[in-house]
Parts: structure tokens; sequence; C-alpha cells
């Protein structure tokens, strides 16, 4: 089966190692040559547009940034659907909200190709070992698991269009508020005379509730001021942006996820953005006049 993958960045790219090393032929674009170029050299053939990306894939894979991206890479004047052929699957892998799955979606169904959205739930070191929830048709699902099963331990169909969104939205929402309560109460170690290694450590060996694995990785990170993103303040703050936007359709209230939303814009306004989520620390740490280190 021939794969296409749109977006080869640091999610994409690794998933075009792991269907190459599956023995896919992979077919390849993104608007980045160095992003090109490490997909070239993982053996994917490189195109010059999403549309020849549909000429010859029978699977493809989205990786992109924002709504508006998949969108003018599926419906777009050389996008996917200007070549579509009976029987393609699109499988959106990025974050986007529900709402504008379910119009790529529509869009899809009717050049007969089938649409799903399928975000990673996992770091992009886990590639491989990642869980997919998938939203739309099973048949579709079916069609693409043999090359998902690449990139993931686990894939499950959690619903309809726009129900794969659901799910990474919601588990996006626990991690900026487990990034800001561990930022939080760094920083207020450090204000009351608590170092915060100690307080770390503690809790991090201690096996109480309160513990996760992103406390375990956050800590360290910011003991140790190392802001190099494995998930950029930007990132987190657009898929909080997207599920907030959703809960507001739906008439739902989220006052802890929206104070938790403006911590993320106090960071972004510091020019913290590129840097990793950790770094929210150095709001905390300006408000109380501290230094959180090991």
């Amino acid at each position: 089966m021939k794969v296409g993958v749109i977006g080869t960045g640091t999610m994409g790219g690794r998933m075009v190692a792991k269907f190459v090393e599956g023995g896919h032929e992979v077919v390849a674009r993104d608007i980045a040559p160095a992003a090109e170029a490490k997909a070239q050299a993982a053996g994917a053939k490189i195109v010059k547009s999403p549309v020849e990306v549909a000429r010859e894939a029978d699977v493809v894979i989205l990786s992109l940034p924002m709504p508006a991206d998949v969108a003018e890479v599926v419906a777009g004047p050389d996008g996917l659907l200007s070549a579509a052929r009976q029987g393609q699957v699109i499988v959106d892998m990025s974050t986007v909200d529900p709402m504008s799955t379910q119009k790529m979606a529509k869009l899809a169904g009717e050049k007969g190709v089938a649409y799903l959205d399928a975000p990673v739930l996992g770091r992009p070191q886990g590639c491989g070992a990642w869980a997919l929830p998938v939203g739309g048709d099973a048949a579709a699902l079916e069609k693409a698991r043999p090359v998902l099963d690449k990139v993931a331990k686990r894939i499950e169909r959690v619903g309809d269009s726009g129900s794969g969104n659901v799910v990474k939205l919601l588990n996006n929402l626990m991690f900026g508020a487990i990034n800001a309560v561990t930022a939080e109460v760094m920083a207020l170690a450090a204000k009351v005379d608590m170092p915060p290694k100690i307080l770390f450590d503690l809790i991090a060996s201690s096996g109480a509730a309160t513990v996760s694995n992103l406390f375990k990785e956050l800590g360290p990170k910011m003991l140790a001021r190392d802001y190099s993103p494995l998930f950029a303040i930007d990132l987190l703050w657009k898929d909080n942006m997207l599920a907030l936007e959703m809960a507001k359709a739906y008439k739902a209230p989220m006052p802890l996820s929206a104070t938790m939303q403006v911590l993320n814009e106090m960071a972004r306004a510091k020019s913290l953005g590129a840097e990793d989520t950790s770094a929210l620390i150095k709001v905390y740490e300006e408000l109380y006049g501290v230094k959180v280190e090991g």
C-alpha cells in the first residue's frame, strides 16, 4: 500500500520513517525544505504539492499545525480532493477541532474519499507506541489500519467524524492543567523557602495520587532550567484555544481551563511561545520574585 504524508515535521517525519521501515512506499510533501530533506533521507519520495500526493497514494496522512492548513491541503486549489480517487482514505492526525473535521469529511465524501480523524496521544519519541482515538467510518479505519499499526499500539474508533478530535482536545486540556499547576506549586515552594527539588523528589517518588508522568517530566526540566521544546507553549495554547472554542459552541463553561489559558497567554506575551511548556514557570518566577532551580 502506498502511503502519502503531508507535514513531515516533528510528528510527520517520525511517521515517514516508521512507514518506510514497515515496507510501505511513501510519497511526502512539506512546505519546509529541511523537513522534506529529512523525509527524503528516511526513504520517502518528495513531490511538489498535495495534489501530487493524491495521485499516487492510497492512504494519505496529514500532520499539520492548524485547521486552516488542513482545509488548504484537503480542499484548496492544489489540494488532495483535486485528484481524489474512489476508495482513497485521508487520515488527519493533526490536532484540530471536530467542526472543521466534519466539514472536510463531508467534502471528501462527495468525492468518494473516506476521511478519518486520528490525532496522536503520545510524545514524538513514542512513535510506534502511540494511541490513536479515531473518528469516522469503521470500514475506512480497517483499510487504513495496516498503515496506522506502524505508528500506534492502540487504535480505537471512538465515534463518528470529529470524535477523535474531541478526545485529543480534552486530553490536552488536562495537559495544560497539569502543566500550570506544576509550575505554580514549584514556584510557590521557592516562595515559602521550601527547596523545589526537595518538593519534587519527595512527591515524585511517593506514589501519591497527585503524581502523573507529566509531573515527573516537567519537574526535572524546570529544576534544570531546560526549556528546549518537547511540546511548545504556542502549541499548547493553540490546542487549548480549539478546545475552549468547542466548549463555547456547546454552551459549556470551562472556568478552570479558561484560567489556565490566560497563563499560556501570559507566557506568550513574554515571548516564551517557542519554548517548552515547562517555561510557564518563568511567569510565576516573575510574579513571585523567585528563581526555581535544582
